[in-house]
């Protein structure tokens, strides 16, 4: 271990308690360029990350037309969403409002209808997969009833359906797939059908006027959200949506990988594809949707190589439900990052501050006792409703009833803030550094074998793009997420680090159009929903095939 890493009860002056957690361009760098030596071993002999999807690159660009009404679910780690989807004829577009800035003006060919949402309580969690599965298949009865009546003899006798799952699964095709365990708080166990528990659990509350479903696709989260990406921007030459980003309860990544990438035991044997009959033999140099699941053991070679794990990251994963299972999560998503806050402050006002633990606010020293929500959000841009920081944590965070209380001081209030930025700044870092790997690993962009850097900071080796040397503008990565959106600067500093990775392999953009170096901007843009509308594109996408066919 480093010497950076320091004992629990060894205290340090506030100046360097922060210095586990920093981290510099150089670093990021380094990160980078060994995710992507991981990343690309993983695919090739893991076999619980970079799980193959039999979905090709052209059924995630289709260029046909289309159309229809398709059900829609996303089962995610905190809500369910429900809601139809609707594909346009290509003639008919709706205004895209998640488009921002230049891209207002992109037009989408996709209606949502009768969406609804429910959170994913506690006990849900907890009980047996068939009692959650009733659950959905209640919800989803509910969203079909009203679907029966807003378009009365509109609705077929069975409605295709397209369902995104946001944790890990095993597919055999695209409609059926196996889970494996879940973790985001989730107990249920691996190896269940996927398809028959929802089927059953819809059947549970299908009365006799209610038409059945037909499972058409079983996508994870990250997949759809390519998907939905994808079916944005098919038609830009300049602009390519590359992958697909979940930074949200969890921390995920989808990406096309060509077959040959893989370990042959992951390889399917029949792929979807467009120029077919549906699924067909394909040969080894097709590119299919990867759900990497970046996040498990696996990845964590380089975290602990290059000292980003700290002695706080050791006990958040000690503590947790599964020790050791997604280490890289645990130090970028939302379901983590207010708990490691919670752990860094105890373990600051306790060893650095000499406060007596009984003397603390009770929500520092329970478990999960500060959110993410509010850690995320806490800072000077709040204070046109809350006076301070000091009164921020005040309100959140409540001394003890004791006669002996400690409270909140400016001074940590302050610091509290820091550890918050800090925490936040480290996660945009390693997110943006995974990104980079895995365009690589995607070969995307080309990091050079030895980069030898010339004055101007221009790069000597010349860079293709996709295998040739006419250049993309730009390599897009949709994301979504509330974490990635709502904690702190998470999205810009994460766009910052993706321009600094870059800048660092392949010299400023400026210098590498004077050697005729090629490379894209990596851009991050926003995919909110894609979840849901994922799951319907794929629907109509599959439907279309089969009436095709």
């Amino acid at each position: 271990m480093a010497s950076t890493r320091q004992s629990l009860d060894s205290p340090s002056s506030p100046s360097s308690f922060l210095a586990p957690l920093s981290i510099s361009a150089a670093k990021i760098h380094s990160l980078a360029r060994s995710l992507c030596s991981t990343f690309t071993s993983l695919a090739a002999n893991s076999q619980e990350q970079f799980l193959p999807t039999p979905i090709s690159d052209s059924v995630l660009r289709p260029e046909g037309d289309e159309s229809g009404r398709y059900l829609a679910i996303d089962i995610g780690g905190t809500n369910l969403r429900v809601g139809f989807i609707e594909l346009l004829d290509s003639d008919e577009t709706s205004k895209d409002t998640t488009a921002r800035g230049e891209h207002a003006s992109e037009r989408s060919r996709v209606r949502r209808h009768l969406e609804k949402s429910w959170p994913i309580g506690e006990q849900l969690k907890h009980n047996k997969a068939e009692d959650l599965f009733a659950w959905i298949g209640k919800c989803i009865a509910e969203v079909v009833q009203d679907g029966c009546l807003t378009w009365p003899e509109d609705l077929p006798d069975e409605i295709p359906l397209g369902i995104t799952f946001s944790f890990p699964m095993i597919q055999h095709t695209l409609s059926e797939a196996t889970l494996m365990s879940m973790g985001k708080g989730f107990q249920i166990t691996s190896n269940l059908d996927l398809g028959r528990l929802l089927l059953e659990g819809y059947e549970k509350s299908r009365g006799p006027s209610l038409p059945r479903i037909k499972i058409t696709a079983i996508v994870n989260d990250a997949v759809a959200t390519l998907v939905s990406f994808a079916y944005q921007f098919r038609s830009n030459a300049r602009r390519k949506a590359a992958m697909g980003l979940i930074v949200g309860t969890g921390c995920n990544a989808t990406i096309p990988l060509a077959l040959s990438k893989l370990h042959p035991k992951k390889r399917p044997a029949k792929v979807k594809v467009l120029d077919s009959d549906g699924e067909a033999e394909v040969d080894q140099d097709l590119k299919i949707a990867v759900n990497t699941e970046w996040t498990i053991r696996g990845a964590a070679g380089p975290l602990h190589d290059l000292d980003f794990i700290t002695r706080w990251d050791e006990k958040l994963d000690a503590e947790g439900e599964a020790p050791g299972f997604q280490p890289f999560e645990y130090m970028t998503a939302g379901r983590y990052l207010g708990e490691l806050g919670r752990i860094i402050i105890l373990d600051y006002l306790t060893n650095n501050l000499s406060v007596p633990e009984p003397t603390l606010p009770p929500l520092l020293t329970q478990r999960h006792g500060l959110s993410t929500t509010f850690l995320g959000n806490l800072g000077p841009h709040l204070a046109t409703t809350e006076p301070s920081l000091l009164r921020q944590l005040e309100i959140e965070i409540p001394p003890s009833a004791k006669g002996d209380a400690w409270h909140w001081t400016a001074d940590v209030a302050e610091m509290v803030y820091d550890i918050a930025k800090a925490i936040q700044v480290r996660a945009a870092g390693m997110t943006a550094a995974a990104i980079i790997a895995l365009l690589a690993c995607a070969e995307e962009i080309h990091f050079s074998p030895l980069p030898q850097n010339l004055p101007n900071g221009a790069v000597t080796t010349s860079i293709s793009v996709n295998g040739t040397k006419e250049a993309l503008d730009e390599l897009m990565v949709g994301y979504t997420g509330g974490c990635i959106v709502h904690f702190q600067d998470y999205l810009a500093d994460c766009q910052g680090f993706l321009d600094e990775i870059m800048e660092a392999e392949f010299g400023r953009r400026e210098h590498r159009e004077d050697v005729h170096v090629y490379v894209p901007r990596v851009v991050l843009m926003p995919c909110h929903d894609g979840g849901i509308i994922g799951a319907g594109i794929l629907a109509g996408t599959v439907q279309s095939l089969a009436r095709d066919g």
